[in-house]
């Protein structure tokens, strides 16, 4: 793949696609390639987390290895979009499903491009805002759920 080919799969990923043209570009020329074999580990549960991955070709397997289904992330995925924000630890292991390509967009990366583009920063926090709403909403339903149950049990 081109330069151009990576700017228009990182243009296909959730939240990268509200950055500007340059913003990608930049990003796309500093990413770091890596191509896996089918069943090759690109990273485990509890690694320290040092940015996010977009998948380019193939399928990842993400296991949370706590007995909740295992997810399929495909082309244009953005896999560890926390990491690319701030440090922390891999909440599921990731496996080549099929053999795959992916970018490496390290936080570092990350930080230089919101302070080269300093319209990014206000375009991502909104649309991370609106998934935080979404999840607290989707908590709130649970929490709901587990008051009723409670409820019939006392």
């Amino acid at each position: 793949m081109g330069l151009a080919d990576d700017i228009r799969l990182l243009s296909s990923a959730p939240l990268l696609s509200l950055l500007e043209p340059e913003a990608l570009r930049l990003l796309a020329f500093a990413a770091d390639r890596r191509a896996l074999e089918a069943g090759e580990r690109l990273f485990a549960k509890g690694d320290p987390a040092d940015g996010g991955y977009v998948v380019a070709q193939g399928t990842l397997a993400l296991d949370p290895g706590d007995g909740e289904p295992v997810f399929t992330a495909g082309p244009g995925a953005l896999v560890g979009r926390n990491a690319l924000f701030a440090p922390g630890r891999r909440p599921a292991t990731a496996t080549a499903a099929t053999p795959a390509g992916v970018l490496h967009i390290s936080a570092s990366l990350m930080r230089r491009m919101l302070a080269e583009f300093p319209d990014a920063p206000v375009r991502l926090r909104g649309a991370i805002a609106e998934d935080l709403a979404a999840t607290m909403a989707a908590l709130e339903g649970v929490r709901a759920r587990l008051t009723a149950i409670d409820g019939k049990a006392g």
